[in-house]
C-alpha cells in the first residue's frame, strides 16, 4: 500500500519520531548527543519551528513541535539530512543513518498536549538511561530538565509548557514534576505514538462501546484527535494542496508559453531570462509580459520574476502600450 502524504497546517502540533536504521544507533557519546540537540534548536530558530518536548536516546529521538512556515517536512529535511552529513563525516560511515521515512502524528492540542510532554520526557527514564526522576531532573539530553530549570537553551518553549500547570514558575514547575512523577507507573503508551480510531479514543473498549451506541466518529492513522479535529484538519491540508497544485500547474503553463514564444522567435530562453536587452529579446519580453498577465494572471512581480526583470520593468511594459492606445 503506498504511503499517504503527510499532514501539515502551519501551526500544527506534531509528535515526530526519529530511528535509526534497522534501529541503529543515531549517537555514539557526548559530541553527537551535542550535535544533534543543537541542530534541533538552531533550526527551530531560523525556521520558526517551535519545540515544547524533546528526548534523545540512543538509536532513537522524541519531538514535539509546533510547524512554522517551511512546513515540518522542511524543517525534518534540514535537521536529519545536516547531521547524518555531520555523523557519517566523522564516524567515516557511509549510507543513511535514519529510517527512511520519520513518524509524525498531527495532535489535537486540547487533548494531549500535557499527556505527550511527560511521555516524551519520561522517555530516559523508561529505557534506562537514568535510574530515577532525580537523575532525569538534570538529564542534559531531555527537554525535561530545561522545564525543571536545571538545563537552558533559547529555543525550547519553556513558558508556554509551564502555564499549563500554574501562573508562578515554582508553583508550575512544582505541578509539572508532580504530573511527570504519577505517569512513571504507567509505561509504554502506544496511545501516543500513533493516530487513528482506537488510539484516539483511547482503546478498543472505548470503540465497541461507541459502535454499539451507533455513533460515528471520523478518523485517520495520521492524527491523533478527535473527529472534528480530523475534519477540520484535513480540509486545511487539502485546501493547502489543491492552491500548491494549482502553483504548479500555472508554473508549467508558464513555461510552456516562454518556450513557444522563444522557439518561434528563434531566441534562447536564456538570453530572455537573464535580463538581455537586445532588441529582438526585447520585444519578446514585451509580448510575454502581456500573455503572463492578461491570459494567466500573474502579478507584475511574478512576470519580474519569470523574465528576469524586475516589476517595475513590466509595469513601463504596460505603461508604454497604454500610451500607444491612447
Amino acid at each position: 500500500m503506498p504511503r499517504r502524504a503527510r499532514l501539515d497546517v502551519p501551526g500544527t502540533l506534531h509528535h515526530v519520531i526519529v530511528r535509526g536504521i534497522e534501529r541503529r544507533d543515531i549517537v555514539d557519546d557526548h559530541r553527537d548527543r551535542d550535535d544533534f540537540v543543537s541542530r534541533v534548536g538552531r533550526l527551530s530558530l531560523e525556521t520558526n519551528t517551535t519545540i515544547y518536548a524533546w528526548a534523545l536516546m540512543t538509536n532513537h529521538a522524541h519531538l514535539l513541535l509546533r510547524s512554522g512556515p517551511v512546513g515540518l517536512p522542511g524543517y525534518m529535511r534540514r535537521l536529519l539530512s545536516g547531521y547524518a552529513t555531520y555523523y557519517n563525516r566523522r564516524h567515516r560511515r557511509h549510507g543513511h543513518l535514519f529510517q527512511n521515512r520519520y513518524k509524525s502524528i498531527v495532535c489535537e492540542e486540547n487533548s494531549y498536549f500535557k499527556e505527550l510532554i511527560r511521555y516524551i520526557h519520561l522517555n530516559p527514564l523508561r529505557v534506562a538511561l537514568v535510574e530515577s526522576l532525580v537523575a532525569l531532573d538534570g538529564y542534559r539530553w531531555c527537554g525535561h530538565s530545561v522545564l525543571m530549570g536545571r538545563s537552558k537553551n533559547d529555543w525550547q518553549d519553556r513558558d508556554y509548557v509551564l502555564r499549563f500547570f500554574g501562573t508562578i514558575e515554582g508553583e508550575a514547575k512544582k505541578n509539572y514534576r508532580e504530573f511527570v512523577k504519577e505517569g512513571i507507573e504507567e509505561g509504554r503508551r502506544s496511545d501516543l505514538v500513533g493516530g487513528g480510531l482506537i488510539r484516539s479514543q483511547g482503546g478498543w473498549s472505548a470503540v465497541k462501546e461507541m459502535r454499539r451506541k451507533g455513533i460515528r466518529e471520523k478518523s485517520d492513522e495520521r492524527i491523533l484527535g478527535s473527529g472534528d479535529f480530523v475534519d477540520q484538519l484535513i480540509f486545511e491540508s487539502d485546501k493547502i494542496r489543491r492552491k500548491e497544485f494549482f502553483v504548479l500547474e500555472r508554473s508549467r503553463e508558464v513555461e510552456k508559453i516562454m518556450k513557444k514564444v522563444c522557439d518561434d522567435a528563434g531566441i534562447n530562453m536564456k538570453e530572455l531570462v537573464s535580463g538581455n536587452r537586445r532588441r529582438q529579446v526585447a520585444a519578446v519580453r514585451r509580448s510575454l509580459a502581456q500573455k503572463l498577465v492578461e491570459e494567466i494572471g500573474l502579478s507584475l512581480a511574478e512576470t519580474g520574476r519569470k523574465l528576469g526583470v524586475s516589476p517595475s520593468a513590466i509595469a513601463k511594459i504596460f505603461s508604454r502600450r497604454a500610451n500607444n492606445k491612447s
